[in-house]
């Protein structure tokens, strides 16, 4: 579907219900963007309501707590992003101060951190403010959410299953798991099994794979599906854990998206169930409380706004061009 916007902008759309409406999306909750927006749920909802009024389209099907975006709502959402994507793009161009801005952002990530979008965000960011240093380390989830406590880092790119006092959190990526197992296990290239047939085998898991840790609902996946295999590898690293499972230590649950070469070169192979396990969400994370620098501020600006540009699912794919 293509909807012709341009009517309504020479109309007098109010430009702040488009970023409302780009927030809601991004964020999959009326009462999440309401937060983010540091305004009322029913402002949020209200804002919705006038946006899909003046279009003249229902945006947003809602089902209960959760809702679908339509045909126009995607539409609608990929325009809003190009919009503000030209003016962040336009901003950057008429401000002759940011050449000008230096200093030094220390920003923690996970491992693997596979988008062509950020990839674009860090390339555009240096360009913006060449003079800015960026240290980036790659740390467990756990160490992540610590410094960003202790005030030590700028921001930081982890798992986050709750939200945490003083510490602001957007999803950034939406990961689906499922298991897979390599070319050396006996479950490799068969097709239609089971899950009874899984059930015996031995896993390789992460170290955050445990009651209350970041990647815990995996471990209760297992506990009620009644799995019986033992742990017989682990690691915090996102590749060494894709290195065990295809040695065949066991089998194993990966990112879909991360291993879809694996897939077509027949390095893993998709075991059941076929839509995954669980969704995982990799957020951006900085401390409300932190003191922050001209720097600081520069790059979370800029990757906020990359976050209003494009959807949860673009940032999954590739050969997504500059921000």
């Amino acid at each position: 579907m293509r909807l012709d916007i341009s009517h309504y902008l020479n109309n007098r759309l109010d430009w702040n219900l488009l970023r409302t409406y780009l927030i809601i999306v991004q964020e999959r909750s009326v009462s999440r963007a309401a937060a983010r927006l540091h305004v009322t749920q029913p402002a949020v909802s209200q804002a919705l309501k006038r946006l899909e009024e003046t279009l003249g389209h229902t945006l947003i099907q809602r089902r209960g707590p959760h809702f679908e975006t339509t045909a126009a709502g995607e539409e609608v959402y990929r325009i809003a992003g190009d919009i503000y994507g030209h003016i962040t793009r336009l901003e950057t161009e008429l401000d002759d101060k940011t050449d000008d801005i230096t200093g030094s952002i220390r920003l923690l990530t996970i491992s693997r951190i596979d988008s062509a979008v950020y990839d674009e965000f860090l390339a555009d960011f240096h360009r913006a403010y060449p003079r800015i240093e960026l240290q980036i380390e790659v740390m467990r989830s756990s160490d992540i959410i610590s410094s960003l406590l202790q005030k030590t880092a700028t921001v930081g790119l982890s798992l986050c299953r709750s939200p945490i006092d003083k510490l602001e959190r957007h999803c950034f990526l939406r990961q689906r798991y499922a298991l897979f197992c390599g070319p050396h296990h006996r479950l490799f290239g068969r097709s239609q099994l089971t899950m009874n047939d899984l059930l015996a085998e031995n896993f390789v898991s992460f170290t955050s794979d445990q009651i209350g840790d970041s990647l815990s609902p995996l471990t209760v996946f297992r506990d009620q599906k009644g799995f019986t295999g033992r742990i017989v590898a682990s690691s915090p690293s996102l590749d060494e854990v894709r290195r065990l499972i295809f040695a065949g230590f066991g089998i194993g649950c990966l990112p879909e998206h991360i291993v879809r070469a694996d897939l077509a070169q027949q390095r893993l192979w998709r075991l059941p169930p076929d839509e995954g396990l669980i969704d995982v969400d990799v957020d951006v994370l900085w401390n409300r409380e932190r003191k922050m620098n001209a720097a600081d501020l520069a790059f979370l600006a800029s990757i906020q706004r990359c976050m209003q540009r494009y959807s949860l699912q673009e940032r999954l794919e590739s050969g997504i061009g500059g921000i």
